[in-house]
């Protein structure tokens, strides 16, 4: 991955307390997982900023690399990844999530 693409990933994450990674956008996600990531967030009711990775290949390459995670969408939460979709579900059934996304956007 250039310099470029990662400063450009870095900016992403440093400037906003919740980032989605994914296939399509929240209004309209391309994929399945993407789409249960959508559900989840509205389910916790927080904005996040959501990136589409279809319009941007520089962005997906380098998340691969990035992240050392290979799939799509990747949740990153204050700053740290998180995982992907299964993840994000697990710990919003685990009750998890909520007071993680809360104190992200409280900051």
């Amino acid at each position: 991955m250039d310099e470029a693409t990662r400063e450009q990933i870095q900016t992403l994450i440093d400037t906003n307390p919740i980032v989605v990674f994914m296939k399509g956008n929240k209004n309209f996600p391309k994929c399945g997982f993407s789409a249960t990531v959508v559900e989840v967030m509205k389910r916790v009711a927080v904005d996040y900023q959501d990136v589409n990775i279809l319009e941007h290949p520089d962005l997906r390459e380098g998340l691969k690399e990035f992240s050392s995670w290979p799939t799509f969408p990747q949740i990153y939460i204050s700053g740290k990844f998180i995982g992907g979709c299964d993840i994000l579900r697990d710990m919003f059934t685990s009750g998890e999530l909520e007071p993680l996304v809360r104190e992200a956007v409280a900051k």
